[in-house]
């Protein structure tokens, strides 16, 4: 019975801690923990989606509610032809509530991969590598702000 219980109580405490997934620093989960919780549970960080695999970055296309679309280029190699050819993906990923407010259009992220969480989302927003300043500049100028 004691052994019962505690096993209960080491559940519940791991469960309202945030999960270390170590793609971030110390200092950067620590500022997490006191920063942003969010109560979504199909969150890498407060929730119970486990991120596995493969992982991509890329600039976002397109903001959905709870989703984005990534597209990155890649590069492959035309044996016919003996020459090098562009090609674009398109993926679509989990947008975590904690991460909502910090990611926009034009942004460079990174995501990395999950289980099926439906027929097209199969990968999870992880972290944002660097904001896109020109959409940001753009945007500034359509709401009528400061020009340079």
């Amino acid at each position: 019975m004691p052994e019962e219980k505690k096993q209960e109580r080491m559940k519940k405490e791991k469960a309202s801690e945030p999960k270390r997934t170590g793609l971030a620093s110390e200092e950067e989960e620590k500022k997490e923990k006191t920063s942003v919780s969010c109560a979504d549970k199909q969150c890498p960080f407060h929730g119970y989606l486990k991120l596995r695999g493969r992982s991509f970055k890329g600039y976002v296309k397109s903001k959905h509610p709870r989703r984005i679309c990534i597209e990155f280029e890649r590069i492959i190699y035309v044996i016919k032809y003996e020459r090098y050819m562009k090609k674009k993906t398109k993926i679509h990923a989990r947008l975590p509530d904690c991460l909502k407010d910090e990611i926009n259009l034009g942004d460079y992220v990174e995501v990395k991969e999950c289980r099926p969480l439906s027929k097209i989302i199969h990968f999870c927003v992880v972290r944002k590598l660097r904001p896109n300043l020109q959409f940001s500049s753009d945007m500034r100028k359509m709401r009528g702000g400061e020009t340079k």
